[in-house]
């Protein structure tokens, strides 16, 4: 999963950007994309590696870019470069500065840079949509494809965002290539001061948020980034000192997958065990893509196995004799902890 930061200046984007990879990137307007990949911690998965003892355990992973967007100080508008870098994000992280900042003159806004943000959103795709629309009456193009341009511009100058249409009602076929911002799924991390990072988000952003179907997360990377550094043994005492129960890395893993729905299957062996991250409702055929895509075009069938069949009865052998191995076919949707085994033929 790649995950896109983006934030106006002044808002600590680089710093939250430390915090969530444990990285040390220096701070200030340059123009470098910075990359940091984290894997997401499973204890589903160290118990498999334990008993199938592999020569390679991998883990679901998540890539942060810290898109750099700001023109100096104070300034309320992203690029069209930045924009773009967002383009080819799966999720759009957008951080709010609740902070004050010596180097930024006016007061910190996060309800105004909240808004901004989301015009700017909206206007970058409608403009697009205009011209695909434009095109397709000049060359006459599919009706359904005119219709669901139609649609999403109409939701565009009702300033709803495309997220928020559910995939019942927008053929999303019609939308590959284009990277409509306001598809992207949005999470918005508020970035506070030391003292407030364990207080709850702001009633007036949640309300901002929940017409937008995005997520919101709060935390303090000033203090949490050197936090973020530290050996995890000494890492609980300093978050309890702010009132944390869990990292900031934590926190944003849990609510990145709450809000995208995303749940893991597994694959297991002596050579690899595996996390895989897919969407709640995903088939098996599709699941199988996610390992190749020759899975997915010459799939059979998937045998299935529950995690917790599998832990409590301690083999495969034994979980196939009590019935819960289940040979399942392309319809069928993968449920959190299923560890699968394709059978296919290319």
């Amino acid at each position: 999963m790649k995950v896109g930061l983006v934030g106006f200046a002044g808002s600590g984007k680089t710093t939250v950007f430390n915090t969530l990879t444990g990285l040390s990137v220096p701070t200030g307007f340059g123009g470098e994309v910075h990359l940091g990949t984290v894997k997401v911690p499973d204890q589903r998965i160290d118990a498999l590696s334990r008993i199938f003892k592999p020569k390679k355990t991998t883990y679901a992973e998540i890539t942060f870019s810290d898109i750099p967007g700001e023109h100096g100080a104070g300034h309320k508008s992203l690029s069209r470069q930045a924009l773009d870098r967002i383009r080819d994000q799966d999720v759009v992280c957008l951080v709010l500065r609740a902070f004050d900042n010596p180097a930024v003159e006016s007061a910190p806004d996060p309800v105004a840079e909240l808004q901004s943000f989301l015009a700017e959103c909206l206007l970058a795709d409608l403009a697009i949509v205009e011209r695909r629309l434009d095109r397709l009456k000049k060359e006459k193009g599919d009706a359904l494809e005119v219709a669901a341009f139609e649609m999403i511009r109409a939701a565009l100058e009702e300033e709803r965002p495309l997220r928020a249409i559910p995939p019942q009602q927008l053929n999303r076929d019609f939308l590959k290539g284009y990277g409509l911002l306001t598809d992207r799924p949005l999470l918005v991390v508020l970035n506070r001061e030391e003292g407030e990072a364990a207080a709850p988000m702001p009633a007036e952003i949640n309300r901002a948020l929940e017409p937008q179907h995005a997520a919101g997360l709060v935390l303090s990377a000033s203090v949490e980034a050197a936090i973020a550094t530290m050996d995890p043994a000494d890492q609980r005492a300093f978050l309890e000192d702010l009132g944390l129960a869990e990292s900031a890395l934590a926190r944003f893993i849990r609510t990145a997958y709450g809000q995208l729905d995303l749940i893991s299957f597994f694959t297991v062996g002596e050579d690899e065990v595996r996390a895989w991250p897919i969407r709640r409702g995903t088939r098996a055929r599709q699941a199988a893509g996610r390992i190749h895509s020759d899975l997915e075009r010459g799939f059979i069938r998937a045998e299935v196995m529950p995690y917790e069949w599998f832990i409590k009865l301690g083999s495969e052998h034994a979980v196939r004799d009590a019935g819960h191995l289940k040979l399942e076919g392309k319809d069928y949707v993968v449920q959190d902890g299923d560890i699968l085994s394709i059978r296919f033929n290319v």
